[in-house]
């Protein structure tokens, strides 16, 4: 590749730094799977809100379409449905609810991926909102829909670009033709309004009288990507990123943001003189404070999908897919406040993995159904801009602000000054980086060129400071996430005491581990890289050391940035100030895996999650559904190379949560220059490391099996991966001692002694492990299984255990399980 011409470069230097930097919204699922629903009684006067959504349940393979009264919280829920009466008739899409109705949207069942057909149904909801059951019409048969929304007494939606509505009254307005296009719909009461394709403008229809006429003729002038409707207002959210709404000047006054803020949007939602922004971090606020804002426990939660109606506001939490409801009319045991509404809620519409070009929802899979191959799609579009990424020293007070509250909101003029301020240091560090490369060009610096390997950083320093540099600077430039925070140091070394030995709690992959709280009451757990500028003379080996802490940094960042799953510990943010490297995590309170395993005193109880054979798969389960996650969902694939005991980290509920992923790697993403292809260096842990790729170097996800089923072999066994055994002159891999007992059958001899034997139908499901990490630490790595098969057989191991205890422990003619070894035998050839 040429360098570009200098006076071209200085030219595009000019640019970057005469053009503003813009915060641009992102786009909004069309197909919602949540909905808000107003039914009345023919008995009483009152109204009632049900919250419907797409539940999945853990006994069942299907999702299906199920509303719980808000009202009244000991009210059974309904499930809703046609032709067999049990939910499961068609693979649903899309929910849209209003007053006295639920709609649901799906594919045919003649649909084809060439020939996409929708339909979509309609249920009755009034007179006590028990229609239920088969009781449905259908109002919709053809072209799919691109989007959908639902309000007042009618629904509409986008076939194609062209508007069209059902039960929409003609004396209210005509809806335009086909010769509009539109981007978005939102429904509101007596009213509608979308987005025109190409242009961006917001163009509403309705009568002359009611609400419609505070909405319609008045929409906001420019260019906008989201759009929302209430019972008497609307909101849309322009390119900057600024959210203008319009429409009844009471429940504007009351609803509208409070400053016209420039900032990255995911979702607006809008009721009764209420308006909610699900931000670009995927937290929330709503207008107006007092009244809407989300309660303090759910105040800086993650949400993916939010929905208002009325003065209800419910969303879908981001950490396990629960829907949470809160709100006036939003009952909990008899008193106000939020409520967990359902356990498994659907985040999108369920597709083909394969068809989502911008990744998967992490554990998703599960709720569609646990058909292979199928997952929520991640929406696209949800990178936020570099100065979201870039907060001031008083981050926390900023957001608590626009969380609501009493404290003082920043002047606009202060808000103009922080964005210019951050826009241009982005735009220096990315005017460096290309003045970087063409210098680097220029000299005529030229490399071999890339193997199509995945390789570690180097352990020379020699040429790799400036790689990692180089790696870390396009990493900050573009912005991790808008999950990650960035944090100021000043901040960091108040909350350890300026990183005092009495905060260390451990060490991680490239540096020292501190328990902290911060300012905001979250409890934090800081990994700060070692520096070792002591002031001495520097040697190669420090400067080496030096390097690979830093590769460790970028590597964790760029991995733990992007992904999402309950048995990751989550990454909350970094600092990278001067020469200080830090990130900052979810405190796991429990400690590790390997210390309850191994360094208990034998007089000791066992920990909950050890003290029973089916308690320890159930660990296991959750620590293989993390793995399985990098590799199979994770978009590119992450193979993590330092599974072990002392990298599970268990939460306060003892959930298994996989760590320290500064050995990690992205295949295709953490080398894409020409000259980035660093020599080949093996990296793990003794004990756990995958012989094959320890001798020939060719990494592959099956080195993670391999270290996987030595921690199988520890769970099992009680063992360490190396330890001087019993009558034995030297240490020995647990993988050589326990596997020959296994092979021939005698997996009890290989089982904790702390433990009591395990019942016969227990040790069905031990033994089905046991051949499973025997399976797992075979020498080739094309014999071992994928992650998805371990996943699956742990999973038959924890059910089989789980249909025992429901039988009583086999009292009452409860059969053993029908495990057999051949189940797990189904390894696929890398």
């Amino acid at each position: 590749m040429s360098p570009p011409p200098p006076h071209l470069l200085l030219l595009l230097l000019a640019l970057l730094f005469l053009s503003p930097p813009r915060i641009l919204a992102s786009s909004s699922f069309p197909l919602p799977t949540i909905a808000i629903a107003t039914v009345s009684n023919s008995s009483s006067s009152s109204e009632q809100h049900l919250a419907c959504a797409l539940v999945s349940t853990a006994a069942s393979t299907e999702y299906k379409i199920t509303c719980a009264s808000l009202s009244n919280s000991s009210a059974v829920p309904r499930v809703y449905s046609y032709g067999g009466g049990n939910g499961t008739c068609t693979p649903f899409s899309a929910l849209v609810a209003g007053d006295g109705y639920l709609c649901s949207a799906g594919p045919t069942p003649s649909s084809t991926p060439t020939t996409k057909l929708m339909s979509m149904r309609w249920w009755d909801l009034n007179d006590g909102g028990a229609g239920g059951g088969d009781e449905s019409k259908r109002v919709y048969w053809g072209e799919a829909l691109s989007a959908v929304s639902g309000g007042d007494e009618y629904v509409c939606g986008l076939v194609g670009r062209r508007m069209q509505c059902w039960r929409w009254s003609s004396s209210r307005a005509k809806l335009p033709d086909g010769r509009v296009a539109f981007s978005s719909v939102a429904v509101g009461d007596g009213f509608v309004c979308g987005i025109v394709v190409g242009s961006g403008e917001v163009r509403c229809y309705g009568g002359d009288g009611g609400e419609a006429a505070a909405v319609v003729g008045r929409e906001p002038k420019g260019r906008h990507v989201l759009l929302a409707a209430g019972e008497r207002h609307a909101c849309a959210v322009d390119d900057g990123g600024v959210v203008r709404c319009w429409g009844d000047p009471a429940a504007v006054a009351a609803a509208a943001p409070a400053s016209s803020v420039s900032r990255a949007v995911s979702t607006v939602a809008v009721g009764d003189s209420v308006t909610c922004v699900l931000w670009g971090n995927w937290t929330v606020s709503c207008w107006p404070e007092a009244e809407a804002s989300p309660p303090p426990a759910l105040a800086r939660q993650q949400f993916v999908a939010l929905e208002a109606k009325g003065k209800v506001v419910c969303g879908v939490l981001m950490s396990d897919y629960s829907l949470q409801c809160w709100g006036g009319g939003v009952v909990h045991g008899g008193g106000g406040g939020a409520r967990k509404v359902f356990d498994r809620v659907l985040p999108g519409p369920c597709a083909p993995s394969a068809s989502c070009p911008c990744g998967v929802w992490s554990g998703s899979a599960q709720l569609c159904g646990g058909v292979n191959g199928v997952s929520v799609c991640y929406p696209c579009g949800y990178n936020p801009p570099s100065m979201a990424l870039t907060p001031t020293s008083n981050t926390s007070s900023a957001t608590a602000a626009s969380r609501g509250g009493s404290k003082r909101r920043p002047s606009n003029l202060v808000i103009a000054l922080i964005s210019a301020g951050a826009g241009s240091v982005l735009v220096a560090l990315l005017a460096a980086v290309v003045t970087f490369f063409y210098l680097r060009r220029h000299r005529g610096n030229t490399s071999s060129p890339v193997s199509r390997r995945i390789h570690a950083e180097p352990t020379g320093a020699a040429g790799a400071a400036p790689r990692v540099e180089r790696r870390l600077s396009a990493l900050l430039s573009k912005g991790p996430n808008t999950t990650v925070e960035q944090f100021p140091l000043a901040a960091l070394r108040a909350a350890t005491d300026c990183f005092s030995p009495r905060h260390r709690i451990g060490s991680g992959s490239f540096g020292a581990v501190y328990r902290a709280s911060l300012p905001d009451g979250r409890d934090v757990a800081i990994k700060r890289a070692e520096r070792r500028d002591t002031g001495g003379a520097s040697t190669s080996t420090t400067a080496a050391r030096r390097v690979n802490h830093e590769a460790a940094f970028v590597s964790e960042l760029a991995l733990l940035s992007r992904v999402n799953h309950k048995n990751l510990v989550r990454l909350l943010g970094f600092c990278a100030d001067g020469g200080e490297r830090i990130l900052v995590y979810e405190f796991m309170p429990n400690g590790t895996l390997h210390d309850h395993l191994h360094k208990q005193l034998p007089t000791s109880p066992l920990s909950p999650p050890l003290a029973s054979w089916p308690s320890r798969l159930r660990l296991a389960l959750g620590a293989a559904r993390a793995v399985e996650y990098m590799h199979t969902y994770a978009v590119p694939p992450i193979i993590h190379r330092d599974i072990k005991s002392s990298n599970i980290l268990l939460d306060s509920s003892w959930t298994a949560k996989v760590s320290d992923f500064g050995l990690s790697l992205l295949n295709n993403l953490d080398y894409d220059d020409d000259d980035d292809d660093p020599s080949c260096v093996t990296a793990g842990t003794v004990g756990y490391m995958d012989p094959e790729y320890y001798r020939l170097q060719h990494l592959t996800d099956k080195s993670d099996v391999y270290s996987f089923g030595v921690v199988l072999l520890e769970l099992l066994s009680g063992c360490k991966a190396i330890q001087r055994y019993e009558g034995s002159g030297s240490p020995k891999n647990v993988v050589d001692v326990a596997v020959p007992h296994i092979e021939g059958d005698r997996v009890h001899r290989v089982l904790d002694a702390r433990l009591p034997l395990p019942t016969p139908w227990e040790m069905e499901a031990v033994a089905y492990v046991g051949y499973l990490a025997a399976d797992c630490v075979r020498l080739a790595g094309r014999d071992r299984p994928t992650m998805s098969e371990v996943v699956g057989v742990l999973e038959r191991a924890v059910a089989a255990c789980d249909e025992y205890d429901a039988d009583g422990g086999g009292a009452g003619g409860g059969e053993e399980p029908a495990l057999s070894r051949s189940c797990t035998d189904g390894s696929t050839a890398t």
